[in-house]
């Protein structure tokens, strides 16, 4: 007898072979993600046995806080593919960043040229407590300049929950969405669970993201997802293939 109500899949089993993961934080010691080269070879062998096979790992730039420069993360980087060389992984692992949208942010773009995705997809970030008071003009700017923005996890934005049409407003703005894989398995909670869920259904996540800092992150790829209708998020996880290396 078929049963009436299908069982929801794992996260993990979503993730297609070959999938290009462009959010997490992998770099030893570095920001608030792997701490040592240790954390970063348990994290990416965790993540290739997802299926992934190409990493873009995105420190934190931000001001006061993880005040990074191009040349750390860039060195940060070859050493720590030259480690995981020593350790039989030999994939796609490049470095790009997460910048906060502040005053910073503006000067950084203006005088020198950014760590993007790929081309001039940059990946940006606000603070989880308010949008700058000059968020358009900080995206208009940017543009301007040259890149295309990256929101990501609009699902966390708490501030945008009660007004829905602020995100709408971001994409006319000529912001892209990222949607961070774990939120739809509540990881983050219910409430952006199903944030996340009405922005899938509206079709406004551009791509996907792990997010990964540390081994809860990668657990949760072994809950179920929670969202209803799956379709809009494996055609965004699909998305991903746009960054893969030729």
């Amino acid at each position: 007898m078929l049963t009436l109500f299908k069982s929801k899949p794992l996260l993990k089993d979503l993730i297609p072979n070959n999938h290009v993961d462009i959010h997490s934080h992998l770099l030893p010691g570095i920001d608030d993600g792997a701490k040592t080269f240790e954390d970063s070879l348990r994290l990416t062998q965790a993540l290739q046995k997802i299926g992934i096979t190409q990493i873009i790992t995105t420190p934190h730039i931000i001001q006061y806080v993880w005040e990074n420069t191009d040349e750390q993360i860039i060195a940060n980087k070859n050493n720590t593919i030259l480690e995981l060389r020593k350790n039989n992984i030999d994939m796609p692992f490049q470095a790009a960043a997460e910048y906060l949208m502040d005053d910073q942010f503006v000067s950084l773009f203006q005088s020198h040229d950014l760590l993007t995705l790929k081309d001039n997809y940059v990946l940006v970030e606000m603070s989880y407590i308010n949008a700058p008071i000059q968020l358009y003009s900080i995206l208009f700017d940017l543009q301007i300049a040259g890149y295309i923005p990256v929101l990501a996890h609009p699902e966390r934005y708490l501030f945008y929950h009660k007004n829905f049409n602020e995100y709408g407003k971001l994409k006319k703005a000529g912001c892209l969405f990222q949607l961070n894989l774990l939120a739809v398995v509540g990881y983050y909670g219910e409430n952006i669970a199903k944030i996340a869920e009405q922005l899938l259904k509206k079709g406004m996540y551009d791509y996907v993201g792990s997010d990964v800092h540390h081994d809860n992150h990668i657990k949760a790829f072994d809950q179920k997802v929670k969202i209803k209708d799956l379709s809009p998020l494996k055609e965004v996880i699909a998305n991903n293939q746009f960054f893969k290396l030729n």
